[in-house]
């Protein structure tokens, strides 16, 4: 009997140690998330923290999934929990002011990065999405101070001029506001976009209507259909 005993104590031994570490998981976890696998991804977190409860970089983790997911107010509960385990870390704020941002939650999301901000003041994402909560806020003077954070880092940054320069026409500065439009269409010759919100500016602010329609038909030629109501208005012969 006692060999018996013995022999079944060591099979329990074997069967727990294969079962996988918390670690394990979390690096599973971490691969189904780069392959684009979400739901996988949150199946292994969810182990993780049914392993191991206290894992900040889980509930992190998981968050990140369901924010690929859109699944923001799940996203929000991980990255609290996160958070509740370890306030010291940027990221879980930072990953909850976008979640914020994605339900146009601004103020919510204004607080998380300036949280996130004041534990590592060192990046430069946080500086612009910051300055598009203040955006959303219309305070358009914050923003652009943000804005022009985010472009030490990278002044070549197409995204942050771009809304730059609609902080600069919500402070009602439209001249410096085409000087940001001028040098986003500069570093990239198909941003419709910008082509649109400058020959929009160039007409409605300065009322120059041959650069206006120039820039209008350059942003209809490139598929933004919202230039052909002001060509038809405004630009034809």
């Amino acid at each position: 009997m006692q060999h018996h005993l013995l022999r079944f104590s060591l099979l329990l031994l074997l069967i727990s140690s294969c079962q996988p570490s918390a670690e394990e998981l979390f690096d599973a976890g971490v691969a189904a998330l780069e392959k684009q696998e979400y739901n996988q991804a949150i199946e292994y977190f969810d182990r993780v923290i049914e392993t191991e409860a206290n894992f900040p970089s889980a509930y992190n983790a998981r968050g990140v999934a369901f924010f690929e997911l859109a699944q923001w107010d799940k996203a929000i509960d991980s990255f609290s929990e996160s958070i509740e385990l370890d306030s010291s870390n940027y990221k879980p704020y930072f990953n909850r002011g976008n979640a914020f941002m994605e339900k146009e939650a601004y103020k919510e999301a204004l607080y998380d990065y300036n949280r996130a901000n004041g534990l590592d003041f060192n990046q430069p994402d946080i500086y612009y999405n910051r300055g598009l909560a203040l955006l959303g806020l219309e305070m358009y003077d914050d923003a652009l101070v943000d804005f022009d954070m985010a472009l030490q880092a990278n002044p070549e940054d197409t995204r942050v001029l771009f809304n730059k320069a609609k902080a600069q026409l919500g402070n009602n500065d439209p001249l410096n506001a085409i000087t940001s439009l001028n040098e986003v269409v500069r570093l990239d010759k198909r941003n419709a976009a910008a082509y649109y919100l400058l020959g929009v500016t160039e007409m409605s602010a300065l009322g120059n209507k041959e650069a206006g329609c120039t820039q209008l038909k350059m942003a209809l030629s490139l598929g933004y259909t919202q230039a052909k109501e002001w060509i038809d208005d405004f630009c034809q012969e």
